[in-house]
């Protein structure tokens, strides 16, 4: 078992140092790592392996730490998950904050969309003051979460306080 670990310690240490690159998108159900360089596959059998592989090795928590194989780290996916997470349990609530323009949990989403402090207060008057446009019989998480984003990147004020 311990030849096995080395070997594939070895090996992806070799893909590193080869420049082996993989885009994102390039992995399946087993997430990145180097495992998922060898098992490419999207298929059941294949994807057991890959995990099986990245687990034991480490390759997947080495990949994430340092944007290689196959393992981005920019965020982008895991930050906007977030946000729609975020509004999803907490869309009552909004609803609330967003009429008055303040609250715990309007602060939290402002933290979330990259507001400064100065920008949490700004999107708290912009959400009170356009509030019966944020909020209609068809407003889900997901259109208000898009609504509030195009809000900011249209306000001139907010988008410099806010860096969604």
């Amino acid at each position: 078992m311990k030849k096995e670990l080395l070997s594939i310690g070895l090996v992806g240490l070799l893909c590193l140092s080869s420049g082996i690159s993989v885009s994102a998108a390039d992995y399946g159900v087993a997430g990145c790592g180097f495992g998922s360089l060898v098992f490419k596959e999207n298929k059941g059998g294949h994807q057991i392996l890959a995990a099986t592989t990245n687990g034991t090795s480490g390759s997947q928590t080495f990949g994430i730490s340092t944007g290689t194989l196959g393992c981005a780290t920019d965020g982008l996916v895991q930050k906007e998950k977030v946000q729609e997470v975020f509004v999803s349990l907490n869309f009552n609530s909004l609803e609330a904050e967003m009429a008055q323009g303040k609250g715990e949990k309007l602060e939290a989403l402002s933290g979330l969309l990259g507001c400064s402090t100065n920008g949490t207060a700004q999107l708290g008057e912009y959400t009170k003051s356009n509030f019966d446009v944020l909020y209609t019989q068809e407003t889900t998480p997901s259109s208000l979460l898009s609504a509030v984003k195009d809000g900011i990147r249209k306000d001139a004020v907010l988008s410099k306080s806010c860096k969604i």
